[in-house]
C-alpha cells in the first residue's frame, strides 16, 4: 500500500488546503495560517519529497495530485504558492469533487520562458540543477533571493522565508531535481479552460518568476477566473503584505 502523506489541521471551519513551492515546505505559510484558522481548517500538507513528507519521492504531477487527494476531505478549497500552484491546478482538473473552489499565488501554468511566453528564463534553471549537486544551503538561499527580489521589504522577507522552513526537515535531492524538471517541462496552458471551480490568481507586480508580463496571457486562457496584482511585492505576497493577501483571499471566498 502507498505510504500517505503527513499532514496538520489548524483551525476550524471550511477546509482550505495549503500546498508550497519548490525546495521549501508547509513553514512558510506559518503567518498565513495564523490568520486563517480563526476561519477555516488549515491543511498544511508538504508536498512529496519536502518536509514531513520527504522520505515519499516526488515523481510525476498527477501522482503528486493524487497523493494530495487522498488526505483532503471533499469539497475543500485549494491554494497553491508557486509550484505548488501546478499541483492545486491538477487537483482541480483531475478531482472536481474534492475541490470546489481553486486560489494560485504567483504561479504560472508553465514556468519557462518559451517563445513569447513569459518565464523564467532556462538558462537560470539549468544552473540552479547544476549547482544543487554542489550545494544544497547555497542554491536554496540563491532562489530565496530570486523569490524576494525587487521587493522593498526583500532582506526581511528572505530571512522570514528561511527561519519559517528550518523547523522542518531538508528536502530529498532527487525530489529537488523532479521539481525543476516541473518547472522546465510541465504545460498546463491547454487544460486551463477546462478548469471548472471558481479560480482566483494572486501574482506579485515584481516576481521575477512569474513576470507581470505573463497575467495577460493566462487570463486570456481562462477569462473566467479572477486576478489580483499586490504591488511592491514580489514572489510571495502572503509575507510581503499579508493584511492585504487575506482581505483578497477572504473576499473570494
Amino acid at each position: 500500500m502507498p505510504q500517505q502523506l503527513r499532514l496538520r489541521v489548524e483551525g476550524t471551519g471550511l477546509p482550505i488546503v495549503l500546498l508550497h513551492g519548490w525546495g521549501l515546505n508547509s513553514g512558510v505559510f506559518e503567518q498565513l495560517v495564523a490568520r486563517l484558522s480563526q476561519n477555516f481548517s488549515c491543511y498544511l500538507i508538504d508536498l512529496p519529497g519536502f518536509g514531513e513528507n520527504a522520505d515519499i519521492p516526488l515523481t510525476t504531477l498527477d501522482k503528486a495530485a493524487q497523493h494530495i487527494a487522498d488526505v483532503i476531505p471533499d469539497a475543500a478549497i485549494v491554494l497553491g504558492w508557486s509550484m505548488g500552484g501546478l499541483v492545486a491546478t491538477e487537483l482541480a482538473l483531475t478531482y472536481p469533487d474534492k475541490i470546489k473552489k481553486l486560489v494560485t499565488v504567483a504561479s504560472s501554468p508553465m514556468f519557462m520562458a518559451q517563445d513569447n511566453w513569459p518565464g523564467i528564463a532556462p538558462k537560470v534553471l539549468h544552473l540552479f540543477e547544476s549547482q544543487l549537486a554542489h550545494d544544497y544551503s547555497a542554491t536554496l538561499q540563491r532562489f530565496l533571493a530570486i523569490q524576494a527580489m525587487g521587493s522593498p521589504s526583500a532582506k526581511s522577507d528572505i530571512l522570514a522565508l528561511k527561519k519559517s522552513i528550518q523547523a522542518y526537515p531538508d528536502p530529498c535531492e532527487a525530489s529537488l531535481l523532479v521539481g525543476l524538471k516541473w518547472l522546465s517541462e510541465i504545460d498546463l496552458r491547454p487544460r486551463l479552460g477546462d478548469i471548472q471551480q471558481p479560480t482566483l490568481r494572486l501574482y506579485g507586480r515584481l516576481d521575477a518568476l512569474v513576470p507581470h508580463a505573463v497575467i495577460a496571457d493566462i487570463n486570456a486562457l481562462q477569462p473566467a477566473a479572477q486576478s489580483y496584482v499586490f504591488e511592491h511585492v514580489s514572489h510571495a505576497p502572503f509575507m510581503t503584505q499579508l493584511d492585504e493577501f487575506v482581505k483578497q483571499l477572504e473576499n473570494f471566498l
